[in-house]
């Protein structure tokens, strides 16, 4: 799919996951993220464990946050960002 483009911005995303080998899935995330035509990854935090919010019966999270550099307009990278959620079973 091809989308519009406009000057390149920096974006901060954040990535978060509790279920099914919750770092394999932060560390696919970010190799399908790096791999966006239009996406350049700049820096990438540690990985961070967290509390669950709601239920308390359900594993501690896995959170990190990616920054990037973009010329891709915000809706074009949101689009991008839930496929990859989707491709990853989200």
């Amino acid at each position: 799919m091809k989308y519009s483009t406009c000057a390149p911005v920096i974006a901060y995303i954040g990535l978060g996951s509790n279920l099914a080998e919750p770092v394999s899935q932060i560390k696919s995330a970010r190799t399908a993220i790096a791999t966006i035509v239009g996406v350049q990854e700049l820096a990438f935090s540690s990985l961070y464990h967290s509390l669950p919010m709601g239920p308390q019966d359900q594993p501690d999270y896995v959170n990190a946050v990616m920054c990037v550099a973009t010329g891709l307009l915000p809706m074009d990278l949101l689009h991008c960002l839930q496929n990859i959620e989707n491709d990853q079973g989200r």
